[in-house]
């Protein structure tokens, strides 16, 4: 009798430390498959709009999160047209390092961008060689403003500028590596200038 009880126990004991081993095993297997998989770049206000490219394909921004942001409201009968050859120098001077500079035509300031999509992409390829991304023409300013460029213009920059209307073209705004706008800029200040590239070192020396 006394041999059955002590068979039945040790049986009984050896399930129970048989069920802890498998538990044990179960929780200390999801944190080490979580440390396995690498955090992914943080997500900002700006990176939950999505436009169309001026190719008319839509785009998530945040296919750019990580990246640091040069928004550019552009227009091809503007003065400061030019500026198209300085932006595309800061696009290919910065870029390995994470800079994408972003163009958003727009016919808001003395209709001076008239064209279509087709007619713009044409005028920034032939007479600037612009290759970074340029995007359908949008309005920056009144009663249909773009959601996106709402969200620019209410926004208090961490470093430099202040809220407020878009007041020309080639205005600027540098977004941060998480998504927060840094600072904006207007149209007298050139793309190859001091004020802009120091900032964009700055941002671009941030982790992600």
């Amino acid at each position: 009798m006394n041999k059955r009880i002590v068979c039945l126990l040790s049986v009984s004991v050896l399930g129970v430390c048989t069920s802890c081993k498998e538990k044990t095993a179960e929780t200390t297997g999801a944190p080490v498959a979580e440390a396995e998989t690498a955090p992914p770049a943080a997500i900002g206000p700006i990176h939950q709009f999505e436009l169309n490219d001026i190719d008319g394909v839509p785009v998530k921004l945040g296919a750019y999160s990580g990246k640091v942001l040069l928004l550019v409201n552009v227009a091809s009968k503007c003065g400061y047209t030019p500026q198209y050859a300085g932006l595309e120098q800061l696009y290919q001077r910065y870029r390995a390092d994470g800079l994408v500079v972003l163009g958003f035509p727009a016919n808001n300031f003395g209709s001076q961008e008239p064209g279509t999509e087709e007619q713009i992409k044409d005028f920034c390829t032939m007479n600037y060689n612009v290759t970074f991304p340029m995007f359908a023409k949008i309005s920056v300013r009144g009663d249909d403003i773009h959601p996106l460029y709402k969200f620019l213009t209410e926004a208090v920059p961490t470093h430099t500028g202040s809220p407020g209307p878009v007041t020309w073209n080639f205005n600027k705004f540098l977004i941060g590596r998480d998504g927060s706008v840094i600072g904006r800029y207007d149209s007298k200040v050139e793309p190859l200038g001091p004020e802009l590239t120091g900032e964009i070192e700055k941002a671009l020396a941030q982790a992600s």
